[in-house]
């Protein structure tokens, strides 16, 4: 029997540091609101089968109208509400989830994935239970004190930048979040850190694209538009 895979693309920030009206994750990219390539890739993925779609309540009729039908996703499920922090909404993802072994959590303001990087991060998770795309960090990194004083300088070769997706079976994910919300969830930044508390599962790290930027700011966008004007070349 076929394993099943969901995509949970969260799109339920408020995006303050872009300081725009428009929430960040709808801001056009070449025409498109950012979540459409995030979506359009997940939607053309042969091994994907479902996508869940997490926003804000203000925002669950915007996307079901003038995202999922109006670019026609045939593969987005549900479209459901998200919660005040990042985890609630990935909580909620994973709840609205039906029947499925592995699940894809993804930020739906990083644009550039593809299908190769998909498909990595599905190999990965088949051995390992947990993995997370990512790549090697490009700078020299330091750890600091309290007081800003270098403490110490890792091997850069050890030291990577986490992006989205994150992928999980289903099971390990689910079980994480659900004994990690019981205590204190302070300074919990992504769902492979859950995992990292948790201590059930280690989490790999897979190839990711120093493309797959996070789009937090008005410079980041025009870094997109840049990228996405590459792309067509």
């Amino acid at each position: 029997m076929k394993e099943r895979c969901t995509a949970i693309v969260l799109a339920a920030g408020q995006g303050r540091r872009m300081k725009s009206r428009i929430k960040k994750q709808f801001l056009n990219i070449a025409g498109k609101p950012i979540v459409y390539y995030s979506l359009l890739c997940f939607d053309r993925a042969p091994f994907i089968q479902d996508i869940i779609l997490v926003t804000s309540s203000d925002c669950v009729d915007y996307c079901q109208k003038n995202i999922v039908e109006k670019y026609g996703f045939r593969k987005v499920r549900k479209v459901v509400v998200g919660g005040k922090e990042r985890y609630d909404s990935v909580y909620a993802g994973l709840l609205a989830c039906r029947n499925t072994d592995y699940v894809y959590i993804h930020d739906g303001t990083r644009p550039f994935i593809d299908r190769e990087m998909l498909k990595r991060a599905l190999d990965a998770v088949k051995q390992t239970g947990a993995c997370a795309v990512g790549m090697p960090a490009k700078d020299t990194i330091k750890i600091l004190d309290r007081e800003q004083f270098v403490t110490k300088t890792p091997k850069r070769s050890r030291v990577w930048s986490v992006q989205t997706p994150q992928v999980f079976r289903y099971n390990i994910i689910r079980e994480a979040h659900d004994a990690v919300r019981r205590g204190n969830m302070e300074g919990i930044t992504d769902d492979a850190m859950i995992v990292e508390m948790h201590g059930k599962c280690k989490v790999k790290m897979v190839e990711g694209s120093y493309e797959n930027l996070k789009i937090t700011t008005m410079d980041d966008l025009f870094v997109a538009e840049v990228i996405l004007r590459g792309r067509e070349l």
